[in-house]
């Protein structure tokens, strides 16, 4: 029993040791620690006027949530269902389990593994000539455990690098968000604008139908001649044309916002508030340039990716050093089951390994090489999309304030051609002009009603990559 009770000491001893050992062999990581490159921000967007850039206030349209800024009920309703349904937004979230899992596998590697084994054997044998008979039971219960000592950080950089990958996959899971809000906002806007084309090609053909058949009437009493027939014919072809092919147009638009939802292609019902009543503001304010590094999520996902590339150096370091294995094997063995945990039947080895690599034919130094080369590339790649970040916010600005210049000048042309088609009507009735001065001023107010309702689309569309480049979209 002493013997029993000194072994079991030992046993505990060597464990302690071990303990210790590894508590002070953690202690030391290897490679860079990640620290933000910095970066160069300008203190204001492009296009701001100097007054502007000096009164930019904190506040962004960027920190505001999607269904703050998009505020037709119908469009709200069709994000929500695109985010639970569109396949990118899934499959995205299938990535993020995917780098979690990452995740435990990497951390896994700096605990030890431990499993237990058991054998049993029974024997019996008949006498055989000089050979008594006897019989031979054994029975084995055994311990493994194995711990790789992460000496010099390599599991631990490891999984650095594993949590950082997770971070940037649920960042981009973030940005197929936020770009499935702006291409669902977009769509939704696009189909509008189609709607309204509609509307205003079937106003046209009903004009159109009725000045047709007063033509008709006035040269049936020999007031007209057949050209004026035949020129009012071509306004109402023309608008019969244009209504045909916006049927085509807002069927596709409809598919597309459709398969956006994550269903098959169908119509889109029912619609939400008109164009022309969609709300938003005239100026938009940009916020600071130096908050979009912390809120849009593919310079967010873009930076992750530079944390992961610079854990891994220290991964590849590690190889330079020598590796620090411990195995520990306890257990019982005994020749019978009633006496296998009594006794002296308990057992134990204990064993430390150190590998030193000594010629790998420069493996270690050009992985060490490609890693460092990695993080550079990384680097560079975070730092283009920081500028590519700024450019959009800037094109974007740009193009709200051009679109909405574009679309006033649009409305006053608008309303000469309306005016002037009216006139050339007043002025056919009472004989003074012919049907071509008509015919003219009618095209005329018809393809400037249908740029203006363009125009009043790509102003939307404007405000909406802003929202889209400012960052937002993603938050819920």
């Amino acid at each position: 029993m002493k013997k029993n009770h000194m072994d079991r000491n030992i046993l505990r001893g060597a464990l302690s040791t071990v303990c210790a050992l590894a508590a002070w062999l953690s202690g030391c990581t290897v490679g860079p620690n990640y620290k933000r490159p910095n970066t160069d921000v300008p203190t204001s967007y492009r296009e701001l006027a100097p007054a502007e850039a000096a009164s930019t206030s904190t506040q962004s349209l960027g920190d505001q949530k999607w269904f703050e800024v998009f505020q037709d009920e119908q469009l709200q309703k069709l994000i929500r269902t695109a985010l639970q349904q569109n396949y990118d937004t899934r499959i995205a979230a299938a990535r993020v389990l995917e780098a979690q899992a990452q995740v435990g596998l990497a951390r896994a590697n700096q605990l030890p593994t431990v499993g237990v084994s058991a054998s049993g054997t029974g024997l019996r044998n008949p006498a055989t000539g000089p050979i008594p008979a006897y019989t031979f039971n054994y029975g084995k219960v055994n311990a493994n455990a194995n711990w790789d000592v992460d000496f010099w950080g390599k599991y631990r950089r490891a999984t650095e690098a594993a949590r950082a990958n997770l971070l940037a996959t649920d960042w981009a899971r973030q940005e197929v968000n936020a770009t499935l809000v702006a291409n669902v906002a977009a769509a939704y806007f696009q189909l509008r604008e189609l709607d309204l084309e509609m509307e205003i090609s079937q106003k046209a053909l009903a004009s159109r139908k009725e000045s047709l058949d007063l033509t008709k009437t006035l040269e049936e009493h020999g007031i007209n001649s057949i050209l004026d027939v035949r020129q009012a014919e071509q306004l109402v072809y023309t608008a019969t044309s244009e209504i045909a092919d916006l049927t085509r147009r807002i069927a596709q638009q409809e598919n597309l916002l459709s398969v956006l939802l994550g269903n098959n292609p169908g119509p889109i019902e029912p619609r939400g508030k008109q164009l022309t009543e969609q709300v938003h503001a005239p100026t938009v304010p940009a916020g600071l340039p130096s908050a979009l590094l912390e809120r849009r999520p593919d310079i967010r996902q873009s930076e992750e990716l530079l944390a992961a590339a610079n854990a891994r150096i220290g991964v590849a370091r590690a190889a330079y050093f020598p590796d620090i294995s411990l195995t520990a094997q306890p257990g019982f063995l005994s020749s019978t089951l009633t006496g296998l945990f009594t006794g002296s039947a308990g057992l134990w080895t204990f064993a430390g390994t150190i590998t030193q690599p000594i010629f790998e034919g420069g493996a270690i130094k050009s992985n060490v090489r490609l890693t460092e080369a990695q993080r550079q590339e990384a680097l560079l790649t975070y730092q283009q999309t920081i500028q590519g970040a700024f450019r959009d916010v800037s094109d974007a600005l740009i193009a709200y304030k051009q679109n909405q210049e574009f679309r006033a000048q649009q409305e006053l042309l608008a309303h000469a051609a309306e005016d002037a088609s009216q006139l050339s009507a007043q002025r056919y009735q009472a004989g003074t002009t012919n049907y071509l001065e008509v015919l003219t001023n009618e095209t005329n107010y018809l393809t400037a009603d249908l740029s203006l309702a363009q125009a009043r689309l790509n102003e939307i569309l404007a405000l909406v990559q802003i929202y889209k480049a400012l960052g937002g979209g993603w938050q819920q």
